[in-house]
């Protein structure tokens, strides 16, 4: 009997647009989900157990922790951040040729969430123009929100790449829990607005 096989490609980009929205690398099984207050409070007694936990985990809030096994994962906001413009959020206008970073603030509640991505394709007349995959990692329960600033790209330049942009973006777990899918619009122009 054949075993799947797991390969992890941390950031994935792509200019095609015949490639496939979707990951084709879905063998992996996962065992049962666990209540994260459970499996703290296992073995606690067990002292070396209790510290690598800690260690995997870090300092958990309990007050942040849930009595079933769903971790919820809220996007507060995007940010788009260009240097020497003040920031960013949808609707926005990019300068051709400019420099940008896109900056995702979330908070984790309940439970670890496992393997978050993020995903979104860019179309422009209704042709896909770039498509872009980022794994943003497992992340614990906490009371203050994360910050993930993703890698600096830049937009292209040109007359034909002027104009409007709609853009199809995820947030999505390891067990394939859609967190938030957003569709919002930028243009990339001439100049800054």
């Amino acid at each position: 009997k054949g075993h799947g096989t797991l390969s992890r490609n941390n950031s994935h980009s792509s200019l095609s647009p015949t490639e496939d929205d979707e990951d084709e690398d879905k063998n992996l099984e996962l065992g049962p989900m666990i209540a994260l207050k459970e499996q703290l409070e296992k073995d606690k007694d067990h002292e070396s157990l209790r510290r690598s936990k800690e260690q995997l985990l870090g300092i958990v809030d309990l007050e942040e922790v849930g009595e079933t096994p769903d971790p919820v994962v809220k996007i507060m906001n995007l940010t788009i951040r260009s240097p020497d413009r003040e920031d960013m959020v949808p609707w926005f206008t990019l300068k051709e040729g400019s420099k940008y970073t896109l900056v995702f603030t979330f908070r984790v509640t309940n439970n670890i969430v496992s393997g978050l991505r993020y995903s979104n394709t860019v179309w422009k007349t209704g042709i896909k123009v770039y498509s872009r995959k980022q794994m943003l990692g497992t992340f614990s329960p906490q009371a203050e929100p994360y910050n993930h600033v993703m890698f600096e790209e830049s937009t292209p330049s040109g007359m034909l790449v002027r104009g409007s942009y709609s853009v199809k973006s995820k947030f999505v777990d390891d067990d394939n829990k859609c967190y938030l899918e957003n569709n919002y619009t930028f243009d990339i122009r001439k100049n800054w607005l």
